[in-house]
């Protein structure tokens, strides 16, 4: 992606501190100090404008946000973004929103073992050649380091407009002996889902009738418990669902 940056772009970045990391280091396995709280933290990897990360602080202040990615053009933008999305609420600087400049590659030198619970990746790159397919935010490599850096109550969610992606994804994780619920194929196709904050991207893929996939993937040990709690659960009330409507029939 080549961007164009305004000028004075890098003294932009560093004048936010409250709000833009350009080093994650000095905050791997304590980032719930930089937030001032012990609230869960969810991630977003390859933020693009931040148009995603921004309202989802805003729907969901009980919860850090941190937006991951590597072009200083793609950081201001975003913190124009979160800015104007807290603006509405009458604050200045986002309470629980981090704007992050950083590679994916090293995600494990981000963040410690188990200090994140959620992962989205949203229209991450398809890297659509054979030859890159280590590149994909969805490659086992990649899903490893999201598992270790997850916690108990961790899980992975991924949106992409590419069906190849998704099925190589889906591959992956399956691969992985992962579980995945809520796997979508076309996730609008009953109308726009607005209990989800849709991308930059997703805005003009729906506005011109392209398919969004969507699935999630449970990873933690008391997620996944939750998880199949709710399996169990729903099947029981589908089994006494079904025994009344025998009886009726009666």
């Amino acid at each position: 992606m080549r961007l164009r940056g305004r000028k004075g772009i890098r003294e932009n970045l560093e004048s936010q501190p409250e709000l833009v990391v350009l080093d994650a280091t000095p905050h791997r396995g304590n980032w719930k100090a930089f937030f001032g709280n012990d609230n869960p933290i969810y991630v977003e990897l390859g933020m693009g404008k931040g148009r995603f990360i921004s309202q989802m602080s805003v729907r969901n202040p009980h919860i850090n946000f941190i937006g991951v990615d590597m072009y200083d053009e793609l950081l201001r933008r975003a913190s124009e973004k979160a800015r104007l999305a807290w603006e509405e609420k009458g604050v200045d600087a986002p309470p629980n929103l981090a704007l992050l400049r950083a590679n994916i590659e090293g995600i494990e030198t981000m963040f410690a073992p188990g200090e994140l619970e959620r992962v989205y990746l949203n229209f991450s790159d398809p890297w659509p050649k054979s030859k890159h397919a280590r590149r994909r935010l969805t490659h086992e490599r990649f899903v490893s380091k999201y598992k270790e850096i997850l916690n108990e109550n961790g899980e992975i969610h991924f949106k992409t407009d590419s069906q190849s992606l998704f099925e190589f994804s889906l591959n992956s994780f399956a691969d992985m002996e992962l579980v995945m619920r809520n796997i979508s194929l076309n996730l609008h196709k009953d109308g726009p889902r607005e209990d989800l904050v849709f991308t930059e991207y997703e805005t003009k893929f729906m506005e011109k009738g392209q398919p969004i996939h969507r699935v999630e993937v449970v990873i933690g040990e008391e997620a996944l418990r939750q998880h199949r709690a709710r399996k169990q659960e729903s099947l029981r009330a589908e089994a006494a669902a079904s025994l009344e409507q025998d009886d009726s029939e009666d």
